[in-house]
């Protein structure tokens, strides 16, 4: 559906985007993910044609960003971090605005505006002035206007950025849901977002792609590592780490809580093997009591910090 190929973006001497290559399938819910200033907006305005690129390729379908520049555009809804609205207007008055400006009949301008009225839960405000509304009304706004042509591909940057946990929740329902028949990229660095919402992860830190995954395989596979929590009781430290380091593919094992009568730590496996079995039969060997043994989950979060933070 979309295909980048080495994207590259100078501002002057500075390179904001660096080389990025990454597909985007037909029905698929892409996040673009990473910290500020990494590279996503600038990225999402070039595959939208409002940059254009240094250098690097942009198809989607059969089209190319430089020779079919219009042709793409019909084919994508783009709403930016801040929405262009005209805050004296009524959502009803400006909605008719811009389906007359994509020049749809008078019969067609109501019965789109309903349609989207209904997809986006803007019914209760249609009458009212745009800039009146809450920021996640102004969203739901911005992404009815998005989705005016009905686009086949959407395109969001940062939709739910300054939003309530309440509207972050109702807008990622609504993309959720629009994503059942659109391809959608959307950018963002709220993890919990991306988690809920995307099919697949792309990282960016320092305009180049450091990740491209589902969430799913991220938190699975991300460098090989798996991180076993364990509690014990009659047991030290430095017990622990001596029996526990005769075990290959224990990367290090590190204190959590070894204050009161227990012992906690972190088990750190850089092992394709699941090593649980071979970690308990090591303990078994000993007088300890096991008052814990668990898998720790590999959150985005953990994985995201791995993947940009400044080493």
């Amino acid at each position: 559906m979309i295909h980048v190929e080495n994207l590259t973006k100078y501002y002057d001497g500075f390179c904001a985007v660096d080389q990025i290559t990454f597909d985007i399938h037909k029905g698929e819910i892409l996040g673009l993910l990473g910290p500020n200033g990494a590279g996503k907006t600038t990225t999402l305005r070039m595959v939208t044609g409002f940059l254009r690129p240094t250098s690097g390729t942009i198809r989607i379908k059969e089209y190319s960003i430089e020779k079919h520049s219009l042709e793409i555009r019909k084919l994508l809804g783009y709403l930016p971090e801040a929405a262009p609205l005209y805050h004296d207007m009524l959502v009803y008055d400006y909605l008719g605005y811009v389906a007359m400006i994509r020049e749809f009949g008078k019969e067609q301008i109501h019965y789109r505006i309903r349609e989207l009225g209904e997809l986006c839960g803007l019914n209760e405000v249609m009458h009212r002035p745009i800039g009146e509304l809450s920021r996640g009304y102004k969203q739901r706004v911005g992404l009815a206007h998005a989705m005016m042509s009905d686009p086949e591909i959407l395109v969001l940057d940062e939709p739910t950025s300054g939003l309530d946990p309440n509207q972050i929740v109702e807008i990622r329902e609504i993309i959720k849901q629009i994503g059942k028949e659109k391809t959608i990229i959307l950018s963002t660095h709220i993890l919990s977002e991306a988690e809920a919402t995307c099919d697949r992860v792309v990282i960016i830190n320092r305009g180049r792609i450091v990740a491209d995954d589902s969430t799913e395989s991220l938190k699975q596979m991300a460098r090989g590592e798996s991180l076993i929590n364990i509690t014990l009781q009659n047991a030290t430290f430095q017990s622990v780490e001596n029996k526990l380091s005769e075990i290959q593919g224990i990367v290090s094992i590190t204190p959590v809580d070894t204050t009161g009568e227990t012992t906690e730590v972190i088990v750190n496996c850089q092992s394709s093997v699941d090593l649980r079995g071979e970690i308990y039969r090591k303990v078994k060997e000993t007088d300890w009591i096991l008052l814990d043994f668990h898998l720790e989950t590999k959150t985005l979060e953990k994985i995201f910090r791995e993947f940009t933070v400044e080493s």
